[in-house]
């Protein structure tokens, strides 16, 4: 079950809006850029659901978390279904994150009072999501919709809390972008973790980018 309550890993994201979105078929290279993450001041952290024995990949975080990161959050990410749901939180997600939203999946977070961020590219999309008690959607995918999006949205829906992935570079210029149009996170994959980075497990110059991302958003969100 999941270690940190659903309001709690709201309000970590909140505080500190970089949730980097990561994948590897390695337990080690997961357990270095883990540890990297939070050593560089991250608090959730999303693995995703993308080879064969990714949850056992997770579980092995799972257990690294409770053991070493017992405040950072742990959320399984490209989840589709309520199955799969309802393995990762078994293995203790803390928060569940979806390309499409899922009303199956939201019935079955909701009923183990945990996050879900599901992915959202309409306002039909968000309202369906809000609906179902979802707190933070994900814009996705953001390199398509774009930050005029985000600006639009919060016409209408000026209540709308959302976390946008895809299109977010590690620079000032794209994290301003994306933070002046209104979100309240950025999910960042790729960018983070470069191939040739990880193949020669530089953990030390993941660490490195992730900080400086952390404190670029820190600046910017105390100068809005």
């Amino acid at each position: 079950m999941a270690r940190i309550s659903r309001i709690s890993v709201y309000q970590t994201i909140r505080n500190v809006p970089l949730v980097p979105v990561f994948y590897h078929p390695d337990g080690d290279v997961c357990a270095g850029v883990l540890s990297a993450c939070y050593r560089a001041g991250v608090r959730a952290f999303e693995f995703t659901n993308r080879g064969d024995f990714a949850h056992e990949r997770f579980a092995d975080l799972s257990r690294c978390c409770a053991r070493d990161f017992p405040d950072l959050a742990l959320g399984a990410g490209t989840i589709l279904d309520a199955p799969t749901a309802t393995l990762y939180l078994q293995l203790g997600a803390d928060f569940i994150v979806g390309p499409t939203f899922s009303e199956e999946v939201a019935r079955v977070c909701n009923r183990r009072k945990v996050g879900y961020l599901p992915g959202c590219a309409t306002l039909t999309e968000i309202t369906t999501a809000h609906e179902w008690g979802v707190e933070i959607v994900k814009i996705f995918p953001g390199e398509v919709l774009g930050s005029s999006f985000i600006k639009s949205l919060h016409g209408p829906l000026p209540f709308a809390s959302a976390m946008v992935t895809g299109g977010v570079e590690p620079t000032r210029e794209s994290l301003a972008r994306w933070f002046g149009a209104g979100v309240v996170a950025v999910g960042m994959g790729s960018q983070l973790f470069p191939k040739t980075v990880l193949a020669d497990r530089a953990f030390d110059t993941i660490e490195a980018t992730v900080r400086d991302v952390v404190r670029i958003i820190a600046e910017l969100n105390v100068a809005h």
